[in-house]
């Protein structure tokens, strides 16, 4: 099989029904305790439901790894899919679907043909698998991130990478230097996320910066917005613990408590006079439409509004103050091209990421941790489960 046929098989290798359907796939009861060995799963399904599977520890075929997956984070993606069941009308959870994305772990056993790999090389595992072929434009292009045949582990029907024994084609894994642990490596994916929005807004050494929200991803943008240079940097969020947060991260950040029941251009005007100027660029992180409405208020002429956060379907901009004001706002869908850049960053040491955990599960635990991940009274910034 050639590497091009390889690829084109991934969307039918990781099949989910081959999993849903084997014999040794089943969902445990709460309280049943699996064999110490058993390649069990954090699943959630149609009826928002979370539960432990066990399935079949796989083997890898050519071209393929099995990885002992060692850190996995929560994402707020992974949450959403549990409680929600979807993310738009592509994204729908119609049967048991595995969890995770954020993963790092260990090579236990490599395929035919994998020669860049052998057993116990770390390695950070970049969950979204496009087809590659030369057809595909947006693999050829490299902006893999729009292939439409892309296999992305934990967006239904795949499952995710949450589980003990995870199969992965071995291109889409990158090594984690020694100075680098599994529980980094898996933050390597929310930093991806960062990362591509900072390469893609445009941000220059010196640009005034708001951040809005101080969640997760917030919070990884604000630290890649201090290694880019960014000054000064704003931050806003409805929760003054996590304004806390992001201050120990980074003490020069100016932050911005948004009061419930504020207007966007007031917000805007807090924006503004805490940073003694309009802003250059806003990097919006949480989607919502007031928070971007205070965005664009806050931008100067010329500036940009890069929009990372998901929310609704529609919403409604203010758009005549964009246009008049000549303000720019783009977008951002997943990432491409990110990985190797923030293993570089995290091992050189201009972004520290591990004040960023602040609760970890054992993989048996992982019910837990998602009951943990999805309260906002238990202060979480990101979830880890170890195995």
């Amino acid at each position: 099989m050639t590497a091009t046929q390889q690829e084109a098989a991934f969307a039918e290798i990781y099949n989910p029904k081959k999993i849903l359907d084997h014999p040794d796939f089943k969902v445990l009861k709460q309280g049943e305790k699996p064999a110490p060995d058993a390649n069990i799963a954090a699943f959630y399904n149609p009826a928002h439901e979370i539960h432990l599977v066990q399935k079949p520890k796989p083997k890898p075929g050519p071209g393929q790894v099995l990885l002992h997956v060692r850190a996995t984070g929560i994402c707020g993606s992974d949450v959403h899919f549990w409680q929600h069941g979807r993310i738009g009308d592509s994204m729908v959870v119609t049967d048991e679907c595995g969890s995770g994305h954020e993963s790092a772990g260990e090579v236990v056993e490599v395929g035919e043909g994998v020669t860049q790999w052998k057993k116990g090389d770390r390695v950070a595992i970049e969950a979204g698998v496009p087809c590659s072929q030369p057809s595909c434009d947006a693999c050829r292009t490299g902006r893999y991130n729009a292939c439409p045949d892309v296999v992305f582990f934990s967006t239904p029907p795949f499952h995710g990478t949450l589980t003990r024994w995870h199969l992965h084609p071995a291109q889409w894994l990158h090594r984690l230097p020694d100075n680098v642990s599994f529980e980094e490596g898996s933050l390597c994916e929310p930093l991806a996320v960062a990362l591509a929005g900072i390469e893609r807004s445009g941000l220059r050494l010196g640009d005034p910066v708001v951040i809005c929200g101080a969640g997760p991803i917030g919070l990884v943008t604000l630290l890649s917005a201090r290694a880019a240079g960014a000054e000064p940097i704003v931050i806003t969020d409805l929760f003054q613990n996590r304004l806390d947060f992001a201050k120990k991260l980074v003490p020069g950040v100016r932050t911005i408590l948004i009061p419930r029941g504020s207007t966007p251009k007031e917000n805007a005007e807090k924006i503004k006079a805490a940073a003694g100027m309009p802003l250059a660029v806003a990097l919006e992180c949480t989607g919502v439409e007031s928070s971007i409405h205070a965005a664009i208020y806050s931008m100067k002429f010329g500036g940009k509004v890069f929009i990372i956060g998901v929310g609704k379907n529609e919403q409604v901009f203010p758009f005549m103050h964009l246009s008049a004001n000549e303000i720019d706002v783009s977008f951002q869908y997943r990432y491409a091209n990110q990985y190797p850049k923030a293993i570089r960053l995290i091992a050189g040491g201009l972004i520290n990421l591990k004040p960023l955990v602040t609760h970890r599960f054992s993989l048996e635990d992982a019910i837990s941790a998602f009951h943990v991940a999805a309260d906002p009274a238990q202060g979480a910034i990101k979830v880890q489960i170890h195995d």
